[in-house]
């Protein structure tokens, strides 16, 4: 097995924490682990590193990081929070020739609507990035000889991909639902990162006890939340809540497989 490295870039909610124009009291926390930038893990192997999902945060995540080189972008769902970073991709469109995007058709469309002077090659705005497109179908492909699983879940009414890479860690996040079939890719892995939005039930997204009831079917060795909104308190209180195998991830957090 190939060993993995995985950093969280952002573990909040669409919001992120604090949210604008709102007053809480975790926002008060001088804890750095209660400021989430929205979703987003880079994972890298053997001089391989690909970045799931590109939102709103993604050029200060880069730079915070000091990321010199990615290899490609893997997409869960087109939704703002997960691509409206995408722009900020440039510099390493002008060091690779075009950044490899990972995707369904259908957000692969969306996104040519949202950014069609990316997508457009007949008129082709000066200096914006060249992109390669790779459609993601329910079947694994290979990244730099290790095994990417498509993992297709629910997030409401709308199916996203979650990714299983080798056998030992998959990360899903905007789930509400999975299908058994689906599920029984996931038992047994080192790690599991899966989101948890709240305490309260939530129409697209796994409440706190959703999360941890699934994690307790698929007994993975480790588990993160991520996802998190400001509605389930501040780090050190909300890990004491959870099962000795489960974590709550935070910004920075970095795990090696």
């Amino acid at each position: 097995m190939k060993r993995i490295k995985v950093t969280f870039l952002g573990t909040g909610t669409s919001t992120g924490i604090p949210v604008i124009g709102v007053e809480h009291p975790v926002f008060l926390s001088k804890d750095k682990r209660d400021k989430r930038l929205r979703v987003s893990i880079m994972i890298a192997w053997e001089g391989a590193c690909y970045i799931i999902d590109c939102g709103p945060d993604f050029r200060y995540q880069m730079l915070r990081e000091n990321v010199l080189h990615i290899d490609g972008i893997l997409f869960t769902h087109e939704h703002a929070d997960h691509t409206a970073g995408l722009d900020d991709i440039r510099p390493y469109a002008f060091k690779l020739g075009k950044v490899p995007f990972y995707a369904q058709e259908r957000v692969m469309n969306e996104l040519k609507v949202r950014f069609d002077y990316i997508f457009n090659d007949v008129n082709k705005y000066p200096g914006a990035p060249h992109i390669e497109q790779h459609i993601i179908e329910k079947k694994p492909f290979l990244l730099h000889g290790l095994k990417v699983s498509p993992i297709q879940v629910m997030h409401g009414k709308l199916p996203i991909l979650g990714y299983k890479f080798g056998d030992s860690f998959a990360y899903l996040t905007d789930v509400k639902s999975i299908e058994k079939q689906e599920l029984e890719k996931l038992k047994n892995l080192e790690v599991l990162v899966i989101n948890a939005v709240r305490f309260k039930e939530h129409h697209s997204h796994l409440s706190l006890s959703e999360s941890l009831e699934l994690i307790a079917y698929l007994k993975p060795q480790k588990a993160y939340l991520t996802h998190i909104s400001h509605f389930l308190g501040v780090h050190v209180d909300l890990e004491k809540m959870l099962p000795e195998n489960v974590f709550v991830a935070y910004d920075q957090l970095e795990i090696k497989l």
